[in-house]
């Protein structure tokens, strides 16, 4: 029951962003490009996702454990490390070269298109190399 929930969660999702015209790499960078050309829309995207997210979140917690788990897995640290830092900046410096995070390179997989394709791929290997390395 979880992974069916799963799939059609992310279905939305992937939907959701494409609708949204946030698979789009020249939207994201027209969001990033504050000197240039702004685009505010992914910002409009990120915060009508708050405004149904946190209703969501405030119901969620006044439940004492999920629907679907046993308790929730909320993140205990809140800390600024070396880590942190340093993986923030990776991160913006790929998703501001490419225009893709995650999500949207997920969700873009279906137009085949070939950069978006090599950019999963080497998404990917950036896990696993990580994985491999520093996860130990």
């Amino acid at each position: 029951m979880r992974a069916l929930i799963a799939v059609l969660v992310g279905m939305l999702f992937g939907f959701g962003l494409s609708l949204s015209g946030m698979t789009e790499p020249l939207r994201v960078l027209g969001f990033l490009d504050l000197a240039g050309q702004w685009d505010p829309t992914l910002g409009f995207v990120m915060g009508g996702a708050l405004m149904v997210t946190l209703p969501g979140f405030w119901l969620a917690r006044r439940r004492g454990r999920p629907i679907l788990d046993s308790g929730f897995q909320l993140p205990t640290r809140r800390d600024l490390d070396r880590r942190l830092i340093i993986g923030t900046g990776l991160f913006g410096i790929g998703w501001g070269i490419a225009g893709f995070c995650p999500g949207p390179a997920i969700a873009s997989l279906s137009s085949g298109l070939p950069m978006v394709l090599a950019f999963a791929a080497a998404m990917a290997v950036g896990m696993l190399v990580h994985d491999r390395l520093l996860n130990r």
